[in-house]
This record gives structure tokens, C-alpha cells and sequence, in this order.
């Protein structure tokens, strides 16, 4: 009911998960991983925040409707612990996490993710979404 991925998606974390990489997504980029969740800094970043670290489930599912509770715990204590070593690691002022449901809420990849940045003093995230880095 709240699907958009296409027939025939070849989904890149699931790849990833599986252990496959591709142009983008890279084993050596993978920073954290679990029975059911993988954390990995992703190639795109924001201008003023180096370190996006995406947390994905290694289940396919699309997006937060369609995750069952458990994972969707699973998933939320894996970004838990990469926003403590996101803090500690870039020594930032704080972290947010930020996650994408259906194409008008800014998913565009079809599989249940979540971003955490580090954040700084008036570093403008919000205002600079456009202007990314890869």
C-alpha cells in the first residue's frame, strides 16, 4: 500500500549487506555490524558535515511501515551507537539522525535506512541538502 520500489529493484544495500560491493557502496566504508544491522559511512556527505553514516536493516524491507518492531529496535540501537561514535570520532557539537519514507518524504533508495551526521555550530544542514559532496 505505502510501496514505491519498482519490479526487478536491484536494491545496493542489500548488496552491501550480502557482502557485494558497487561504484558507490564499499565493504571498507562499513563501520559497525550485527546479526541484523550494518553501519557504514557513506560516500555522500553533506559540505559542512563529513561522516554521514547510513544504518540499514540487513532484511529488505522498504521503508518504516513495512519493518517489523523488533528490527525496527534493532535498528534504532545500532544508530544509537553510531551517533555516540560519530560524537566522539569527529568531536562534533551533536547528531542528528534523519529517515526517509515514500518518494515526497525524500526516500530514494527503497530500503528502510536511517542517517546519522555529525552536527556543528551553524553548520546549516537543512539549508545546504542540495550541496553534497560524490
Amino acid at each position: 500500500m505505502f510501496n514505491h520500489e519498482p519490479s526487478g529493484y536491484l536494491c545496493p544495500f542489500c548488496k552491501l549487506a550480502q557482502g557485494e560491493e558497487d561504484e558507490i557502496n564499499k565493504k571498507e566504508y562499513i563501520v559497525y555490524e550485527d546479526k541484523n544491522t550494518l553501519a557504514y559511512v557513506s560516500p555522500k556527505w553533506w559540505i559542512n558535515n563529513p561522516g554521514n553514516v547510513l544504518v540499514i536493516s540487513k532484511k529488505h524491507v522498504e521503508n518504516i511501515y513495512d519493518t517489523p518492531d523488533d528490527l525496527l529496535c534493532d535498528v534504532y540501537l545500532t544508530v544509537k551507537k553510531i551517533s555516540i561514535a560519530v560524537k566522539k570520532t569527529y568531536k562534533c557539537d551533536g547528531t542528528s539522525t534523519r529517515q526517509h519514507n515514500e518518494p515526497a518524504g525524500g526516500q530514494d533508495v527503497w530500503h528502510f535506512h536511517v542517517h546519522v551526521f555529525p552536527r556543528y555550530e551553524n553548520d546549516d544542514l537543512y539549508k545546504n541538502h542540495d550541496k553534497k559532496n560524490g
